[in-house]
Order: C-alpha cells, then structure tokens, then sequence
C-alpha cells in the first residue's frame, strides 16, 4: 500500500531546483504566513485579558530562545488550562505550521503522556499530562512584520519565526518518544517516529563493508543526541560516510530521510529548506551510526550537511525512548533571516 505521508522525490528533483535567491519567497510561503498570522489571531482573541499576557511575549524576549524537550518549568498559556474553544484555537494554530503527517506525529506525541501516566504512577514533581503543552506567541502576529511562536512541551518543541513576513524558520524543531514503540495495552504496536527509525536502520543495512567502516563511528551510542538543547549548534565532528560515497539508490535513500524529517513541517517550508540544501551541495551531507545495527539495539545516527544537522537516538529504557531533532546552523530562530533582512532592507 502506498504511504500517503510520504513524497519522496527522486534525486533528479534536487538537481532541476530552482535556484533562487537563498531568502527568496518560495511559491506559497506567504500563503503559510497568512495562515499562522490568522491562527495566532484567532487564537489570542479568544483568549481574557489574563490568559493573553501568559500567552504573549515581546520579540526579542529571551523566552524565545529558551527551549527545551524534558518536563520542565515553563512559560506560556497551558492546555489544560484553556477552555475547549480555545483549545481547538491552539490546535488550529500547531496545524499552520505543520503537514498533515507532522500534526498527527505531534499530538499523538502528546498523547503517549498518558501511557507514561500509567506506567508510572502520579508521584512525579513534573506529572504526565496529554494537555501538558505551552502555546506562546512573540510580537504581533503579521503578514508583513517580524514575529514568532513555539509550542512546546515534553518530547515536542516546535519554534517558528516570521521574518517579516517574507520567510519563515522552522528550527529548532524536535519530536521525541516515550515509549518508542507501545508493547502493550489498547494502543499495542504504535511507534510515531517508525518512519525515522526504520529508514536510517534501512541504509545502515544496504551499506557494504568499505562503507560501513566509514558510517559507523562508534560501536556505542552516546548517552543523547549531541547537541541537546543548546540554543545555537555548530557542525559537529567530520564523520561518516558522504553522500558522494553512496551509490545510486543509496543516495535516494537519504534523501528520503532528510524529507521525512523536513516535512514534519508545511510542504512550502520543507520545499524551501530542500532548496537550501541542494544550494549547499548534496554530496557534502554526512551519514554516521553509533551503536547496535538491529531494532532493539541502542543506538544513534546523525545526517550533517553544510547547513544542517539531523540527530536521532534511541538508547534510554532499554533503547524504547526517542530523540530526534533538527537545526539549521545558522538559521534557528531565524537568526539568518532577520540578519539577512537588516542589512539588505531600507528602514
């Protein structure tokens, strides 16, 4: 059965891309501004006065920048504690910046809290709670001025920043697991990152031995995904296999994993970062595994690229809890963005 969440492109894709400027508007992009601008304003007018100072943040608040996957304190308006119409408002705005495969990932993200719920009981100072997530919103929302929103709990931290109105960032975007896969109980079999799992897993396999030896850099998996939470990531170490090591269908493989992470987001955003990293060159995207090779094993795989990072792990409860993450080494929080429009744009 064909897998409707999936568009993968053939490589010839990459190579017929059009070359636009590097914060070009990308067909539909506004479209996708004109969408969150609505939703965050629907959202917000819902909201009493109380609950709207919660919710809202300056720009240039440092809350913007302070993000995290773990339980933790944090600010912003709370799930459970809006009512039901707003509640259906903060999902109208989580669905503006994500696909259809990317919105379902997240809320059944929120979701598997409950199963952690029951698993471990309710003495915990930072309880397992579905409606656990923060919604904030930095500045005005606008088609034409620069803002922001995150919506952020344990395992899912999702931070868009307009640049004015013009471009939008995705990053830091992160998407985690507990329990990976559900072994028991009424939702038996579910696994939301499957697809993030099983494709690296799948490459890993198809390698041959000359290139195994350069895409396995460690025969043990590291205690998390390198980069944590740290508010901005530089490259990380030049290892692996390069994509210009890989034969014909081991390429379209890769690529077939970086847009399964991509395009968690809406498909003009993942097109627009697609673009980015065909600009940047393919050949120069890394491959490299740590840890066991078959499911069940804990271990780890990263995909580097000269403007991007992917990590992905599953080692902690017995390799059954996922990390994935994706930053953009420049660009998160939209750094790049408005750096580029402040020094190219009359005000």
């Amino acid at each position: 059965m064909i897998n409707p969440f999936k568009s993968l492109r053939p490589l010839a894709w990459f190579a017929a891309a059009s070359l636009l400027g590097h914060f070009s508007i990308h067909a539909g992009v506004e479209a996708v501004v004109a969408d969150m601008k609505s939703a965050a304003e629907h959202f917000l007018n819902a909201l009493n006065e109380e609950e709207r100072q919660v919710a809202t943040f300056e720009f240039d608040d440092a809350q913007r920048t302070d993000w995290h996957f773990i339980p933790k304190e944090r600010k912003g308006l709370i799930w459970n504690q809006m009512s039901g119409e707003k509640k259906t408002l903060a999902h109208a705005l989580l669905a503006s910046g994500l696909s259809t495969r990317g919105y379902i990932q997240s809320t059944t993200i929120m979701t598997l809290e409950k199963i952690l719920q029951d698993m471990e009981g309710p003495n915990r100072r930072f309880p397992r709670d579905p409606e656990l997530y923060h919604v904030s919103i930095f500045g005005t929302p606008s088609t034409s001025q620069t803002w922001g929103w995150s919506i952020e709990g344990h395992h899912l931290s999702l931070n868009f920043t307009i640049a004015h109105g013009k471009a939008i960032s995705a990053t830091p975007h992160f998407m985690g697991t507990n329990p990976a896969l559900v072994k028991e109980g009424p939702r038996k079999g579910l696994q939301v990152l499957a697809d993030e799992e099983n494709l690296a897993r799948a490459l890993l396999h198809s390698l041959k031995p000359a290139q195994l030896k350069k895409a396995l850099i460690g025969n043990k998996a590291p205690g998390d995904i390198f980069t944590a939470a740290e508010q901005t990531v530089s490259p990380l170490e030049n290892k692996g296999i390069a994509a210009s090591d890989l034969n014909w269908h081991q390429k379209e493989s890769l690529l077939e994993i970086i847009e399964t992470y991509l395009h968690h987001v809406r498909p003009e955003l993942a097109d627009q970062e697609l673009e980015s990293i065909d600009r940047a060159g393919i050949e120069n995207i890394q491959f490299a595994w740590m840890g066991g090779k078959e499911v069940g094993d804990a271990h780890y795989y990263r995909i580097q690229g000269p403007t991007f990072l992917l990590e992905y792990d599953n080692i902690q409860n017995g390799a059954n809890h996922v990390h994935a993450v994706w930053r953009d080494f420049k660009n998160d929080f939209g750094r790049d963005l408005l750096k580029w429009h402040y020094q190219n744009v009359a005000h």
